[in-house]
């Protein structure tokens, strides 16, 4: 299905962290179409800005035409949301980019920061023997859904809780064992993954962040440098918002 432009009407918005919400949108048929992995682009009413941010999606509710994105306020934009309250609109795009293949091997889901939140969607559909590793800065969020579908292992920075370093250290530290790794976080984490997927002979996909301007591929502000030639542009680039956000790690090049 092509992407849908279409008028959100806000359901629901909470405060989970200290610069972190969460919010429903009923959304039509763009919540049909979703997958995990996949993100919407949403539009401030504000004219004056005219560019959509891209928020990962972290739930769908594809009877109730509904999705779930839980998101860090930083910028304009995202504190534009924040504000919302049910019964507010604004426009969506969506659903945009390459979700997760999901396969049936013995799989690892590895998320960082708020590359935590397109996670959760993924755990919940995944019909195998699965383990999920959180990486956290400092503040602990969603860990409590994702241990009502998954097995959890957490990683914090200061060790206040779980295994002290990142999502690797808790991998190794409780003997974490998998055939396929799903990933999305930082860039260092994701080539920290890559690098540990090699090392053990295990495929890995990951979801890479990276700020946006157009969302559809046409303006090629959000590239990655990729192993391969890209057929668009000719060179070694991906659009992370078209080809991707979800890669197979051995496409992306780190260096």
């Amino acid at each position: 299905m092509a992407a849908k432009k279409i008028k959100a009407t806000v359901l629901s918005q909470k405060q989970i962290g200290s610069d972190i919400f969460d919010m429903e949108l009923l959304v039509g048929e763009i919540a049909k179409e979703a997958v995990p992995g996949q993100f919407i682009s949403m539009y401030s009413n504000d004219k004056s800005k005219l560019l959509p941010r891209p928020i990962s999606i972290c739930g769908i509710d594809k009877e109730k035409e509904i999705l779930r994105v839980v998101y860090r306020a930083v910028g304009g934009g995202t504190k534009e949301f924040s504000g919302m309250v049910p019964g507010d609109t604004l426009d969506v795009i969506g659903p945009l980019g390459n979700g997760f293949t999901m396969k049936g091997k013995k799989a690892i889901l590895l998320g960082g920061g708020i590359g935590i939140p397109p996670m959760l969607e993924l755990a919940k559909q995944l019909d195998c023997e699965k383990t999920a590793v959180l990486g956290y800065r400092d503040e602990v969020f969603l860990a409590d859904e994702f241990e009502k579908v998954i097995p959890l292992a957490i990683a914090s920075e200061d060790g206040k809780t779980g295994t002290k370093g990142n999502v690797l250290d808790a991998v190794r530290e409780q003997n974490i064992t998998g055939d396929i790794i799903y990933a999305c976080g930082p860039m260092p984490m994701l080539k920290a993954i890559k690098a540990y997927a090699k090392e053990k002979g295990m495929e890995a996909q990951i979801s890479l962040e990276e700020r946006m301007a157009c969302g559809i591929g046409a303006c090629l502000a959000c590239v990655c440098k990729s192993t391969e030639v890209d057929h668009h542009t000719y060179v070694h680039n991906k659009r992370i918002c078209k080809d991707g956000p979800v890669f197979d790690a051995e496409e992306v090049d780190f260096e």
